[in-house]
């Protein structure tokens, strides 16, 4: 049960590994990659991230990315998973924004700065359950159906233990998805400055 357990983190990890390198490049590159091109790259390198390569290393080159950030959360890996390999559009700036705000309380909290142990919540917690349904709710009211997609399939992920965790925030949270949120919403804030700075000049009288 323990290997198969394994067997399946690390398959995760080496498709995440995958996708984000196809990310990067399509970042670097300057041509629009198809999608039939990111799923053959996605898959090549993943290949190479499963396979034990040698090279002096008894194990695969996922299980030592793995040993660095541990297992993702689950809303997090499909977020990476769905806007590299499938047509999607951009992320809400709504959830974004929620990440940020739920990251900044729980955190801090979570780790000792005061009375309340957020944490603790995610066992056995139904305010915690039905706090996460009815952000998953918000999304789908306001038109984002892909983050409905993704919280369902996290809880689903949780009731069935799909990570070694038992905890529902590992699920639904983790430090490098809250960097994410940040980074992310700088990005578009900036990216919304950019736009209206160009169009300012553009429209300027004269």
């Amino acid at each position: 049960m323990i290997d198969w357990m394994q067997n399946l983190a690390l398959i995760e990890m080496a498709i995440t590994c995958g996708v984000i390198v196809t990310w990067l490049a399509q970042s670097l590159s300057d041509r629009t990659f198809s999608f039939p091109v990111k799923w053959f790259m996605a898959a090549l390198v993943t290949n190479i991230f499963f396979w034990p390569l040698g090279l002096g290393m008894e194990l695969p080159l996922a299980a030592y990315v793995r040993a660095v950030t541990g297992d993702l959360s689950i809303v997090l890996t499909l977020l990476l998973w769905s806007s590299v390999l499938l047509p999607s559009r951009p992320t809400s700036i709504s959830f974004k924004l929620a990440i940020i705000l739920v990251s900044f309380m729980f955190y801090p909290l979570a780790l000792g700065l005061g009375m309340i142990d957020p944490y603790a919540w995610g066992y056995s917690s139904l305010g915690l359950l039905i706090g996460v349904l009815v952000f998953a709710l918000v999304c789908g009211i306001t038109g984002w159906t892909k983050g409905v997609w993704i919280i369902a399939l996290a809880i689903l992920a949780w009731v069935g233990h799909w990570h070694e965790s038992t905890n529902l925030w590992d699920y639904v949270l983790d430090p490098l998805l809250a960097i994410w949120a940040v980074m992310a919403l700088a990005n578009s804030m900036q990216r919304k400055r950019r736009v209206k700075a160009r169009s300012g000049y553009l429209f300027r009288a004269g």
